[in-house]
């Protein structure tokens, strides 16, 4: 079983760069990991990584190891798939990942209760409003809001999340309160955008009496994590689109209001994809099944 483990941090490591990045993602100290490794090499005869003071990188024969390695891991997790398949109760871990935004307010939330109902199970959560590579990063779940791109993972669609315009009174009172889609694409106006790389949102499309609008919205500043432009939002530094579900609580208590309302943005996505061989893993199949049950019944609650 300890060979195993030290697969597992061998091919961490070369996923990620560096002993103390891969050791943290299984929850091992740097200084555990890196025996791993040298226990590791002493048991193949070889060196798998080339290290330099700035720099750790797989050996020729380390490349051809970890591409190995990974199909036994991978037989390795089908198998107690199987196995748990037979057995009534799920165990194991989930790697799960999610935008900000959902992650905070929709998913983690349930993680407890799922835990509870489950209690064999171990559920690790590494939020994000970048895209994940899912398949490169080992995870199982990935939550999004939006549109993933075509892939050959398994999509399930959990519900259509209304989106907002909306901005603290104290922004609207400086600046006035847009009549028509037109007015923020004026200077008077900072609209605030979500940007990592390759990100989908630097336009705005809302939906208008002759159908979508697509609007090329600009703004003095951004940020890749939906969060701060709440909080920006909240400070009354501009307008932002929003989930409805993830500003409900401010507009609900008055401290940001919906802005055009007649011509909303277009509705977004929001579900969870997953590789197609997880189907037959119980835990995959009862947490898609939980997250998707109880989410919809937050996000219905929240619109």
């Amino acid at each position: 079983m300890q060979y195993i483990e030290s697969l597992r941090v061998f091919t961490r490591v070369v996923e990620l760069g560096s002993i103390t990045a891969g050791g943290r993602d299984l929850r091992l100290t740097p200084a555990v990991a890196s025996k791993r490794i040298k226990e590791l090499e002493k048991r193949l005869g070889v060196r798998l990584f080339n290290r330099t003071t700035r720099s750790l990188t797989p050996t020729e024969v380390g490349r051809l190891f970890y591409d190995e390695a990974h199909k036994i891991l991978a037989s390795v997790t089908d198998a107690e798939a199987t196995v748990a398949s037979l057995s009534a109760k799920p165990r194991g871990v989930i790697r799960v990942t999610a935008p900000l935004g959902v992650g905070r307010r929709i998913i983690a939330p349930l993680v407890p209760d799922f835990v509870a109902a489950f209690p064999d199970v171990q559920v690790q959560m590494r939020l994000s409003d970048r895209t994940v590579d899912l398949l490169g990063e080992r995870m199982d779940v990935a939550f999004f809001i939006g549109v993933p791109k075509e892939s050959n993972l398994k999509l399930r669609k959990i519900a259509d999340c209304t989106r907002i315009l909306c901005a603290a009174p104290s922004y609207l009172d400086r600046h006035g309160t847009p009549q028509e889609p037109d007015d923020l694409l004026s200077d008077g106006h900072n609209c605030l955008l979500l940007r990592y790389p390759r990100s989908p949102e630097y336009f705005w499309v809302l939906n208008t009496g002759d159908g979508p609008r697509k609007l090329e919205v600009s703004g003095h500043f951004d940020a890749d994590d939906s969060d701060v432009l709440t909080d920006w939002t909240l400070a009354g530094h501009g307008i932002a689109n929003k989930p409805k579900f993830d500003v409900a609580a401010h507009l609900a208590d008055g401290r940001l209001v919906e802005v055009l309302p007649d011509t909303p943005p277009r509705p977004s996505l929001f579900g969870c994809l997953y590789p197609h061989r997880k189907l037959q893993d119980p835990k995959i199949r009862k947490f898609v099944a939980f997250m998707a049950e109880h989410s919809l019944k937050k996000i219905r609650a929240a619109q």
